[in-house]
C-alpha cells in the first residue's frame, strides 16, 4: 500500500513536470457543453457565415450558433451530418448519411434543407456517408467512401472509386483527391487524372487534414503516417519535435496561423501549435481548459479565433485575444500587487510572494508567451516592486528588500512598506520610502543603501507618495487628506475639503507627465502654490471631467491608464484625438483598493488582478477593435399560436443582405403582438455586448443600452413599422443598425373596403336624410300655413279680446278713480277720528285733573269749602256731556269710516258693552296698549284684562290673534 502511494506521487510529480502550463499567459478558452448547445455530442466540421455566425456538423444535423442562441436543423433522415461547406452561390452545402444536399433560407428566412439526392439515380442513392465537401470552379464535390459526386447546373455527376475514396481536398488551387488503389488524383478536364502515384506514398498514408504552408505548398496531415509538407509532387515529411509529441499520432485537423505558425489537432493530446520548421511552440490540453483532448475538427474564424470540435462538446479559444490571465501554479492563485522588469527578467510582487522570471537573450515581443519557468525569491506578502536609481526595491510586509542578484537583501526592518520615490538630483542620491509610519528616507551612497530614518514628524501610513520639481513630497491617505512634507520642517501640512479638495475621503496622489495631480471623487485636482490650495486641473478636465479616479499610470508611449470604479481605462495618444479606451474583459478582475499596473510598451501591459496578473497586448487590442455586427434573428408574430415571420437570413446563408421591400410582411390586426430576438456573433465570454433597439412607429426614441437579446411588443396599432437594433461592446464602437419593417393593417372595420362601404352608407343615409327632411318640409309649410291661419284667426281673436279689454280697463280705471277718491275720503275720516280721538285724550285728562282738585280739597281738610272753589269745579263737571257728546260723534265717524264696524259687532255679538265696543274699534285704529289705556282712563294692565274679557265674549280661540280677527270683520264690511 505504502509502495503504490509512493508511486501515484512520483508518477504526478512527473505528471506536473510534462503537463504544466507552458507560457505565463493563458488564453480565455469558453467551453460549450452539450447540455447548452442541446444537440449530438460529437462535432465534425466547424464553418462561419458572412454575419459572423458559426455551423457544426453535428452528430444530429447542422448546428448553427449566433452568439446568443443554438438552433439545430436536422436532415430529413435524422442522421449524422459529416461535412459542411459553402458554395459560390452562398449556399450550404451538407452531407450526411445517405443523404446530401444544402441548407437555404425558406420565404420567412428559416434555414431548409432541400435535398440533392433525387438528381442521383434510384440505384446511387444508397451512397453511406458523404465525409467530405470541396468547392471547385462553382462546382461542388460530395465524397463518399466509394464515389465522389459533381453537383453542377442542377446536374450530378458520378465518379467511382478505383478502390476507394479515402480524402479530398484543395492542394495549391487545386483538387485533389486520394484513391486508395491509384494514388494521390488531381481533377482536370473533368477528370481525375494521377498526381502522385500510390507506390510513391508512404505506406499506410491516409490524409486527414491540408493547410496553405507557404506560396506554394501545402501542410498534408495524416492519420498515422506524421506529417508532411506538398511542394509540387514532392511529399517531404515534417518531423516533429517538443512537448513529447508524437510523429504517429491521429492528426485530425490542420490551419495556418497568420503569424506563420500552425494548429495541428489530434484525437488525444489536444492541439499542438508549431512552427515551419515542425518545432511544438504549445500544447492546449484538457489542462489548458479544454473540455476534452479528443478534437475531432478545428476551424479559424474571422477574427482569428479558434473553434474546435470535440469528442463531446465544442471549445472557443480566443487565439487573437490581446487579454490573457497570468496565473501559473506558482502564484498559488495570489493577488498581484505589483510587477516591473528590471534587467532581462520579469519580478512579480503577491500576496504570498516574490517571484522572477528570467527571459531568454531574444524574448518574444509578446511577453505573455515567456515560458513558465518561475523562481520564488521570497514567501510573504508582498506591496510592491520598484526600480529606482538602478536598484530593484520590494516593499514587504515585514521590512525593506533590495533584491540583487536573485537574493533578497534586507534595506529596513521597520515596519511594512508601500512604496519608493527617488528625490530630484542635486542633494544627494535619497529615495522616500513610505511605509506604515510615515515616510523614510534611504541614502544611496556609491550604491550602498543606508536607513536614515523617518522624515519629520509625520507617524501617518504613506501608500500614495510622489516627489514634484522642488523635492516636496506629497503622500495622500484615503481617509485623512493629502499631506505635504519638506525636508526642512519637522511638520506636515494637511489639505482636505477646506483646502480646495472635492471632499476629505478617497484622495490619491499620482504624478503624470512629471507633475504631481491628486485623482479625486470629481475628477483630477492639481496644487497652486500662489494659493496653496488645491483646483481642478484644466489639462484633464477635457479628458476625465469629473469622473470619480481611484489610480493614474502613464506607460512608456504616453497613454494614461486609470481605474474608475471597477473599470479600468486607457487614455489612448495614438491618434491626433485622445480617445478613452475601456478594457471590459477586466471589469471586476483587477485587484480592488490595490490597482496597479505596469506598462512596459505597447506588447506589454500587466494589471494586478485578484489572482495573479491580465497581460494586455495593447498594440493588438487596439488593432482588435473592430465594427461589431448586430442582426435580427428571429420575428414571431404572437396570437393564440406562434406565426414565425423571420429566421434571420434575409439572403443566402452567406450572404449579408438586407430586407427587400417585396418581403416586408403584411400582418393581420389580429397579429398586433410581436416577439423579436436579436444577436451579435461575438464569442468571447467577456465580452459585454449590450444591446439597444428601437421601433420607428411607435417608439419614442432608442432604448437603454441592455444585455437583453430579445424584445416583446403587444397590441400594435396599425401601421408601418421598422424594428431596429444596434449592438456595441467597447465605448465608441458600435454596430450598425440592423433593420426588420413590416405593416400591421387595420381590422376589417378599417380597411378600405370597409370605407368605401361606409361612404357608400353615408350617402345613403345622407339621400335618404335628404327625402325626409324634403317630405319633413312640405308637411312643415302646409303646417305654417295651417297655423297662419289658426295665428290670423287668433289674432281676430285677440284683437277683439283688446278691444274689450280696452273697455274693461276703461271700466277698471273708473272704478280706480272712486277707488281712489274713496281712500281720500277714508283717510280724511281717520284723520278726523285721530282728531276726535286726540280730543277724547285731552278730555279723559281733563276729567282727571277735576279728580285731583276733588282729592285736593277733600285733603285740605277745611270743613267749609270757599264758593271759588266750587264754581271752579262746576265749571269742569259742565264739560262732561261735551265728553259723551264726543264719542258718539267719534262712533258716528268710525261706522262711517269703516262700513258700520261697530254696528255689526253689536248685532254679531249683543252682549258687548260700549266700553269693549271702544276697545274694538281702538284695537282697529291699531293704538297701543298705552294710548288705549289714556283713552279708556284705565291702567295698561286694565287693558290686558279688556282684551281678555273682550275675546270670552267674541268667543275666540288661543290661537286666534284679536286684531287679525276683527281686521277680518272689517274686511266683510267693506265688501
Amino acid at each position: 500500500m505504502f509502495l503504490r502511494l509512493v508511486l501515484s506521487v512520483l508518477f504526478a510529480l512527473a505528471g506536473y513536470d510534462v503537463f504544466a502550463q507552458a507560457f505565463i499567459g493563458q488564453r480565455e478558452t469558453v467551453n460549450y457543453q452539450k447540455k447548452q448547445y442541446n444537440a449530438g455530442t460529437q462535432n465534425w466540421k466547424i464553418r462561419q457565415d458572412a454575419q459572423g455566425r458559426m455551423y457544426f456538423a453535428n452528430n444530429e444535423g447542422v448546428l448553427v450558433f449566433d452568439g446568443a442562441y443554438w438552433q439545430l436543423y436536422p436532415l430529413p433522415n435524422k442522421t449524422i451530418v459529416w461535412s459542411i461547406e459553402f458554395g459560390a452561390d452562398k449556399k450550404l452545402y451538407a452531407g450526411g448519411q445517405d443523404e446530401v444536399g444544402y441548407v437555404s433560407p425558406g420565404k420567412s428566412g428559416r434555414l431548409e434543407f432541400t435535398s440533392l439526392k433525387n438528381l442521383l439515380p434510384k440505384n446511387e442513392q444508397n451512397f453511406s456517408d458523404i465525409w467530405d465537401i470541396v468547392v471547385y470552379a462553382n462546382e461542388i464535390f460530395f465524397r463518399s467512401r466509394f464515389k465522389i459526386f459533381k453537383y453542377s447546373n442542377n446536374r450530378m455527376t458520378i465518379y467511382p472509386a478505383s478502390s476507394s475514396w479515402l480524402s479530398m481536398g484543395m492542394y495549391n488551387g487545386n483538387l485533389i483527391a486520394h484513391d486508395d488503389q491509384r494514388g494521390l488524383l488531381s481533377y482536370k478536364a473533368n477528370k481525375w487524372q494521377t498526381f502522385i502515384p500510390a507506390d510513391e506514398l508512404p505506406p499506410n498514408f491516409y490524409i486527414t487534414a491540408t493547410s496553405s504552408y507557404g506560396k506554394n505548398a501545402s501542410l498534408i496531415a495524416t492519420a498515422r503516417s506524421g506529417v508532411y509538407v506538398l511542394e509540387g509532387k514532392q511529399l517531404r515529411n515534417l518531423q516533429l519535435s517538443g512537448f513529447g509529441i508524437n510523429n504517429r499520432e491521429h492528426f485530425s485537423a490542420a490551419v495556418a496561423l497568420s503569424d506563420s505558425t500552425f494548429l495541428l489537432s489530434t484525437y488525444s493530446n489536444g492541439v499542438y501549435q508549431l512552427d515551419k520548421n515542425g518545432t511544438v511552440t504549445e500544447n492546449i490540453s484538457k489542462k489548458d481548459g479544454l473540455q476534452n483532448s479528443n478534437v475531432r475538427c478545428m476551424y479559424l474564424d474571422h477574427d482569428n479565433n479558434v473553434w474546435l470540435g470535440l469528442d463531446n462538446g465544442i471549445d472557443f479559444i480566443a487565439y487573437n485575444n490581446a487579454v490573457k490571465h497570468v496565473n501559473p501554479a506558482a502564484f498559488k492563485d495570489g493577488g498581484g500587487f505589483s510587477m516591473v522588469k528590471y534587467g532581462n527578467s520579469l519580478y512579480f510582487g503577491l500576496s504570498n510572494g516574490v517571484y522572477q522570471l528570467q527571459l531568454p537573450a531574444r524574448p518574444a515581443a509578446d511577453l505573455s508567451y515567456a515560458k513558465n519557468e518561475l523562481k520564488t525569491l521570497y514567501e510573504g506578502l508582498t506591496w510592491n516592486l520598484s526600480v529606482v536609481n538602478n536598484h530593484l526595491f520590494s516593499g514587504n510586509d515585514d521590512a525593506a528588500y533590495e533584491i540583487k542578484q536573485g537574493k533578497m537583501l534586507p534595506v529596513s526592518k521597520s515596519a511594512g512598506y508601500w512604496i519608493y520615490q527617488p528625490l530630484v538630483t542635486g542633494i544627494g542620491n535619497f529615495i522616500a520610502a513610505g511605509n506604515y509610519y510615515g515616510v523614510r528616507l534611504i541614502e544611496d551612497k556609491a550604491g550602498v543603501l543606508t536607513d536614515k530614518g523617518n522624515i519629520g514628524n509625520f507617524k501617518e501610513s504613506a501608500r500614495y507618495l510622489e516627489i514634484d520639481a522642488d523635492n516636496t513630497i506629497w503622500t495622500s491617505h484615503p481617509y485623512r487628506g493629502v499631506y505635504k512634507l519638506s525636508l526642512n520642517s519637522p511638520h506636515a501640512k494637511i489639505y482636505t475639503s477646506a483646502n480646495g479638495l472635492p471632499s476629505t475621503l478617497n484622495n490619491f496622489v499620482f504624478k503624470i507627465r512629471n507633475q504631481v495631480v491628486i485623482a479625486t471623487e470629481k475628477g483630477i485636482y492639481e496644487y497652486d502654490k500662489n494659493t496653496d490650495k488645491f483646483k481642478p486641473s484644466a489639462a484633464y478636465k477635457e479628458i476625465f471631467g469629473s469622473r470619480a479616479l481611484r489610480y493614474l499610470k502613464e506607460d512608456p508611449a504616453g497613454n494614461i491608464w486609470f481605474v474608475e470604479g471597477k473599470r479600468i481605462g486607457v487614455v489612448d495618444h495614438s491618434s491626433a484625438k485622445q480617445n478613452i479606451i475601456y478594457i471590459p474583459e477586466l471589469e471586476r478582475r483587477i485587484l480592488s483598493g490595490f490597482e496597479n499596473v505596469c506598462a512596459i510598451d505597447s506588447n506589454n501591459i500587466f494589471v494586478g488582478g485578484e489572482n495573479g496578473y491580465y497581460h494586455i497586448n495593447f498594440a493588438r487590442y487596439k488593432q482588435n477593435i473592430r465594427p461589431l455586427r448586430a442582426y435580427i434573428r428571429r420575428v414571431k408574430a404572437i396570437s393564440d399560436t406562434d406565426s414565425l415571420l423571420f429566421g434571420g437570413y434575409f439572403g443566402n446563408v452567406n450572404e449579408n443582405k438586407k430586407q427587400q421591400s417585396a418581403t416586408i410582411p403584411s400582418l393581420g390586426y389580429l397579429w398586433n403582438s410581436l416577439h423579436f430576438e436579436y444577436s451579435s456573433p461575438i464569442f468571447e465570454e467577456r465580452s459585454n455586448v449590450e444591446y439597444s433597439y428601437y421601433l420607428e412607429g411607435f417608439d419614442k426614441e432608442w432604448s437603454a443600452w441592455s444585455k437583453k437579446t430579445e424584445k416583446d411588443y403587444t397590441n400594435l396599432p396599425a401601421g408601418n413599422y421598422i424594428f431596429k437594433i444596434k449592438a456595441r461592446n467597447h465605448l465608441n464602437n458600435e454596430s450598425k443598425i440592423s433593420k426588420y419593417s413590416f405593416t400591421i393593417t387595420p381590422p376589417w372595420y378599417a380597411t378600405i373596403w370597409a370605407f368605401i362601404i361606409y361612404a357608400a352608407l353615408i350617402i345613403y343615409l345622407l339621400y335618404y336624410f335628404y327625402k325626409r327632411q324634403e317630405k319633413r318640409h312640405i308637411l312643415a309649410k302646409e303646417k305654417e300655413l295651417l297655423q297662419q291661419r289658426e295665428q290670423n284667426e287668433e289674432e281676430q281673436r285677440r284683437m277683439a279680446y283688446l278691444h274689450q279689454l280696452e273697455l274693461e280697463i276703461s271700466e277698471k280705471e273708473l272704478v280706480k278713480l272712486r277707488n281712489e277718491k274713496l281712500e281720500s275720503e277714508i283717510e280724511f275720516k281717520n284723520s278726523e277720528l285721530a282728531s276726535s280721538a286726540m280730543n277724547l285724550v285731552q278730555k279723559k285728562e281733563f276729567l282727571l285733573k277735576v279728580k285731583e282738585e276733588l282729592q285736593r280739597l277733600n285733603q285740605s281738610g277745611k270743613d267749609m269749602v270757599e264758593t271759588t272753589e266750587i264754581k271752579k269745579i262746576l265749571r269742569l263737571l259742565s264739560e262732561e256731556k261735551k265728553v259723551n257728546e264726543e264719542w258718539e260723534q267719534f262712533s258716528v265717524h268710525f261706522n262711517k269710516v269703516h262700513a258700520d264696524f261697530l254696528n255689526v259687532i253689536k248685532e254679531r255679538y249683543p252682549a258687548i258693552n260700549q266700553q269693549e265696543l271702544k276697545l274694538c274699534a281702538y284695537l282697529i285704529m291699531n293704538l297701543s296698549s298705552k294710548e288705549i289705556a289714556q283713552l279708556m282712563a284705565i291702567s295698561v294692565r286694565g287693558v290686558e284684562i279688556s282684551r281678555y274679557r273682550l275675546r270670552k265674549k267674541l268667543q275666540i280661540p288661543t290661537e286666534v290673534n284679536l286684531f287679525e280677527f276683527l281686521f277680518e270683520i272689517q274686511r266683510e264690511c267693506m265688501k
